[in-house]
């Protein structure tokens, strides 16, 4: 008699992977084991110690591969969307085990959204709007609110997101500005954009919002020195990656006036610890990582997260198999 394999699938806070597919099937087949909270170190090895098979949903659980070398059970791993940058895929291949990903949702479109909705509540200051009406005050000096209008954008990469968000500028009578690594006057001009150094985009713009991908090149890209070019009444938002920004430069920069406010959606430890920092800073408007929270995201995430185990418990080809050869 075979024994049903055992399948740990880790990362989701948001206990939605039930609600939007049916696992009875899969259940039927294997031991299904749903995690919600974090887990990391010795508290994720011993949930997942005895997997056959491992799902995470995005990068929520950190793998390494002294980890991998712990788990002789291990024969598939799969994770939600493109990337995962807490997963040792080079140790995973070098054990001869398969990675499987699924569709991302419309997370680019979701992201874009969140980002205007930070811009709009940090520049028109909603949450302290709110705090007044709350505590039975109508206005105060606070009330008198800047105009984006007429005022420059400045996005760093100008990939799908970017463009996203300066379609959405554009449409507010904002001047749009773009820079990156590889940027071109003919790529910044399909999207109504003018490239211009990192300094002039920095030091010129009203909003300064980071689109770009974290690598070697630019990891620690918002550092002290860059901060301090920035206007004091600008806005720094950060929707893409931690990385992007040393978040002690930004912690100090926010202390001395220099932006005026920031922004952030990602954090260098998620979820964040209750002793950091960060929690406390003046001018800081925080969000818990909700870029890709969106229902239609999660009804992919369910949906790959099911059908891909199923393939892998009947022993079908994975639908979607990440290439760890590179």
């Amino acid at each position: 008699m075979n024994t049903k394999p055992t399948i740990a699938i880790l990362g989701d806070y948001e206990k939605c992977l039930r609600r939007f597919a049916d696992w009875s099937t899969l259940e039927q087949k294997a031991n299904i084991q749903i995690h919600h909270e974090p887990l990391q170190g010795e508290a994720l090895y011993e949930v997942i110690k005895h997997a056959d098979a491992i799902a995470i949903v995005r990068d929520r659980a950190p793998i390494n591969a002294a980890m991998i070398e712990r788990l002789p059970k291990l024969r598939f791993v799969m994770f939600t969307g493109a990337r995962n940058n807490t997963l040792d895929t080079a140790a995973l291949a070098t054990r001869h085990i398969p990675v499987g990903v699924t569709a991302g949702g419309p997370s680019k479109e979701t992201t874009a959204e969140l980002t205007w909705a930070l811009i709009l509540a940090a520049s028109k200051n909603i949450i302290d709007q709110q705090a007044l009406l709350q505590e039975g005050q109508w206005r105060n000096s606070n009330s008198v609110l800047p105009m984006l209008n007429g005022e420059r954008l400045g996005i760093i990469g100008l990939g799908a997101i970017g463009s996203n968000v300066a379609n959405v500028g554009r449409a507010f009578g904002m001047e749009i500005v773009t820079w990156s690594p590889n940027m071109t006057p003919e790529r910044a001009e399909k999207v109504g954009a003018k490239a211009v150094s990192l300094e002039e985009l920095l030091s010129s713009s009203k909003i300064v919002s980071l689109h770009i991908v974290a690598s070697p090149s630019t990891q620690g890209l918002i550092h002290a020195e860059n901060l301090k070019l920035m206007r004091p009444d600008s806005l720094l938002v950060n929707t893409s990656r931690s990385a992007l920004i040393k978040t002690a430069d930004l912690i100090q920069a926010l202390q001395l006036g220099r932006p005026g406010k920031a922004a952030i959606d990602v954090f260098d430890i998620e979820p964040i610890p209750k002793n950091d920092p960060l929690r406390s800073t003046p001018n800081l408007l925080m969000t818990p990582h909700l870029g890709f929270i969106a229902e239609p995201i999660f009804k992919a995430f369910a949906h790959g997260i099911n059908e891909t185990l199923l393939a892998w418990t009947d022993d079908k080809p994975i639908p979607k198999l990440l290439n760890t050869a590179n």
